[in-house]
């Protein structure tokens, strides 16, 4: 067995099943790599009924669904099998094309990030950063407090005035915030340039669709569930008020060029077109979702580069929301500051569930360096509560990807939207991106 990969091996605690290496039909495939991805995809359909909403979404035979939790009932089980399946990659003669070899490299790091999660959801201890590791392939780098307070001190600057900052602040942007009855007009507008913009660069598969709701009670802002045919229900979380920049940055992320389009063309040119059947499931908690995150954030710039956004909102998008546009250029540079706060989130959830900060700490830490409301920071660190980890994928997930299409493609818009629809529409690992 190969050394790095017999120490990942996670002890869930679970008896261990003996479990086939896969079916006589898989066995005597052409490709072993599809009898391999095939029983992959099982797993991860089987691990679904152990965490729930692992699987965020599945368009592939719809038979897999119940062969997999049959053949593989428990989490040992699972686990086994999974390792099974990387020594059987291991024994694989390299592949002739490139993309070919890098199914290989993706599908072993989605194994072993099935493994990790298993004894994630086991209670295995592990750090924070040791489980974003083995299950999302990166660990967010550490910034200590004055490094947010540089930045804090920059923002109290541009909004003086009385008072603490995180209230002056949240006082500035709530000048911002569009009437509930103008939300879907106003995000109907956005995500209509969000499509337009995209379709200049990118062809999407015809047909391609998606419904729009409006949902309450969620942990989240705003949620892509891809359902397969290049369709999508997308649901904007209205538990709290919604700010105008809030209408591109959920259009670009969860539709287009983010999650629906990366959605529909991972399915069209890998499952459809190449038969690859490991890319017909999507888990919640593998490498997948560091490029999906941060590519769905980076599309946003990548969509309304520069001043390009500023005026689409100001000249459109404000007044369907009946907002003034005096202050929109402090407002602006407000938010370009306050992006660089994002990585704060992130270190009050690794504080947060390493246990070195209480609950109550870490909503202070979130308003504080994040310049929120008590309201926004208890959503926040509800959502940490609920995806733990996961979080890691906005902030670093989309410097990867900023990184890499600058390093490649340097600073040519054709260039950056071509490799930007080709980490859409190949299999990528974490890995390779990574520089």
């Amino acid at each position: 067995m190969n050394e790095k990969r017999t120490a990942l091996v996670v002890t869930t605690g679970f008896a261990v099943l003996a479990v086939l290496s896969g079916s006589v039909a898989a066995q005597l495939a052409t490709d072993p790599m599809d009898s391999i991805a095939e029983e992959y995809v099982e797993l991860v359909l089987a691990m679904d009924l152990h965490d729930s909403g692992y699987v965020d979404a599945y368009f592939g035979p719809p038979e897999l669904r119940e062969t997999g939790p049959e053949r593989f009932p428990t989490l040992g089980a699972i686990s086994t099998a999974a390792l099974g399946l990387l020594d059987r990659l291991d024994d694989i003669e390299p592949p002739d094309d490139s993309l070919s070899v890098r199914r290989v490299t993706a599908l072993e790091q989605s194994l072993i990030s099935l493994r990790a999660r298993i004894g994630v959801i086991s209670g295995v201890d592990m750090s924070f950063d040791e489980e974003t590791r083995l299950v999302f392939g990166a660990v967010a780098p550490e910034h200590d407090d004055v490094h947010f307070e540089a930045i804090l001190q920059e923002i109290d600057a541009l909004l003086p005035g009385e008072g603490g900052l995180t209230a002056r602040a949240v006082a500035f942007r709530d000048a911002f915030v569009i009437p509930p009855d103008r939300l879907a007009a106003v995000f109907d507008a956005a995500i209509d340039e969000c499509r337009r913009r995209t379709l200049q660069h990118i062809e999407l598969p015809e047909g391609e669709d998606f419904t729009l709701e409006y949902v309450t009670d969620k942990p989240w802002s705003g949620y892509n569930w891809f359902r397969g045919n290049a369709y999508s229900l997308i649901q904007i979380n209205t538990d709290l008020p919604r700010h105008i920049d809030r209408a591109v940055d959920l259009g670009c992320h969860e539709g287009y060029p983010g999650h629906h389009t990366y959605g529909s063309l991972t399915e069209r040119e890998l499952y459809r077109e190449r038969g690859w059947i490991e890319f017909s499931v999507y888990p919640l908690f593998s490498p997948m979702a560091l490029l999906s995150e941060g590519s769905a954030n980076f599309g946003i710039d990548l969509a309304f580069p520069g001043a390009e956004r500023i005026a689409f909102e100001t000249e459109i998008l404000f007044p369907l929301a009946g907002l003034e546009v005096d202050e929109a250029e402090r407002y602006y540079r407000y938010l370009e500051l306050r992006t660089e706060l994002g990585y704060a989130r992130i270190e009050a959830a690794r504080d947060y569930m390493d246990g070195l900060i209480t609950r109550a700490q870490a909503v202070d830490r979130l308003q504080r360096f994040q310049l929120i409301s008590a309201e926004e920071a208890e959503q926040s660190l509800d959502f940490i509560e609920t995806y733990g980890t996961y979080v890691i994928n906005y902030s670093l997930g989309q410097d990867l990807v900023r990184d890499y299409i600058r390093r490649e493609a340097g600073d040519d818009p054709a260039r950056r939207w071509e490799l930007f629809e080709r980490l859409l529409s190949e299999p990528f690992s974490v890995s390779e991106i990574g520089g």
